[in-house]
């Protein structure tokens, strides 16, 4: 496939982005250099990383003196991007409020979807659940949620697909997402309906003692769910657009909020796109679960899983073991990746 061809304006305007994150990125170096070489640094600690503020990072000192208090922190260059939930070593600087991040410790788990631009950005980091809210509106999208389940099969994070505003749903709205979600359940995969203004039981138990992050479309209720569990946390919720039904996005950056009991919530913009296109056939192969057991039983070894005679899972699909609609959004999905 051809390589599409910018116009010189959009050639001026890529190249002026690119010299003002360079200038950025020289700037913070800069900084961050000058207080280490001025000795105006404190001892190396233990740290994570509880939200992202353009250039700066919030930190919360995790060992020491400094335990519980936060700081604002700019990063070494060297050091790759980070996101929340990272745990980091951290120096403290003399004015008691800023601090420089200095290593990345490393990673259990890592969330990551890819830009426009075709590069990784992870979402979030070590963590151990995934709650994948959905609501009557937005209308959810069952693509939307195949494409979250493979990021989490791929990166070994345990999803929950939980239904929101149960409290609001129509007897039609109800009907469509009891069938939605019965579709994954049958999958293996655990499905939940609660209401954000209603009993908050199995919200607590799916968050006790883990640190999960909250995903999905803009408007479906996240920071209205964080406000139930977090009265004092007060995250700000708007009404969806009454013209398009799609959320406003309140939650710009992902942020970090400790539960009383135990664990944590990590609340994440909300994303109406999940690209998957970084990923392989394989990989994708295997974000769904259902095909696992019928892999490697075509007829031939090259198969693509569309219209070749002995397909494994077209035959499992005929006989009522990968749901059509399952195996129809892995070959989307296929289709995209060869148009990339």
């Amino acid at each position: 496939m051809s390589q599409r061809r910018i116009s010189r304006q959009q050639g001026f305007r890529i190249d002026r982005i690119q010299s003002e994150r360079i200038a950025r990125a020289e700037k913070r170096e800069a900084k961050a250099d000058a207080l280490l070489a001025g000795g105006e640094l404190g001892a190396e600690q233990h740290g994570r990383v509880i939200a992202h503020y353009g250039v700066q990072l919030a930190i919360e000192a995790l060992a020491g003196e400094l335990a519980g208090q936060r700081f604002r922190c700019h990063r070494r260059s060297n050091i790759e991007a980070l996101v929340t939930g990272d745990h980091v070593i951290w120096q403290p600087a003399a004015d008691g409020l800023t601090g420089v991040i200095t290593a990345l410790l490393p990673r259990r788990s890592v969330l990551v979807r890819p830009d426009p631009y075709n590069k990784l950005k992870p979402v979030a980091a070590n963590i151990d659940r995934i709650l994948l809210i959905i609501a009557p509106e937005p209308t959810p999208s069952p693509e939307l949620i195949d494409r979250y389940l493979i990021a989490c099969e791929t990166t070994g994070i345990r999803p929950v697909i939980v239904s929101n505003k149960v409290d609001v749903m129509t007897a039609v709205q109800a009907k469509e997402l009891g069938a939605l979600l019965d579709s994954f359940a049958a999958l293996g995969y655990e499905t939940r309906t609660l209401s954000a203004h209603g009993d908050t039981g199995d919200l607590n138990e799916l968050v006790a003692q883990r640190t999960v992050v909250f995903v999905g479309q803009s408007g479906v209720g996240k920071s209205s769910l964080i406000n139930a569990l977090l009265p004092d946390v007060n995250q700000k919720v708007h009404q969806l657009s009454a013209g398009s039904k799609l959320g406003q996005h309140t939650t710009t950056t992902a942020i970090w909020f400790d539960l009383p009991g135990g664990g944590a919530l990590i609340d994440s913009p909300g994303i109406r796109e999940f690209g998957v296109w970084h990923m392989d056939r394989e990989q994708l192969l295997s974000g769904f679960i259902e095909f696992q057991e019928h892999l490697g039983q075509c007829r031939f070894r090259n198969c693509k899983h569309a219209r070749e005679p002995g397909c494994a899972l077209l035959h499992a699909v005929e006989e009522g073991h990968i749901q059509a609609r399952r195996l129809a959004s892995f070959q989307r999905l296929i289709s995209e990746l060869e148009a990339r």
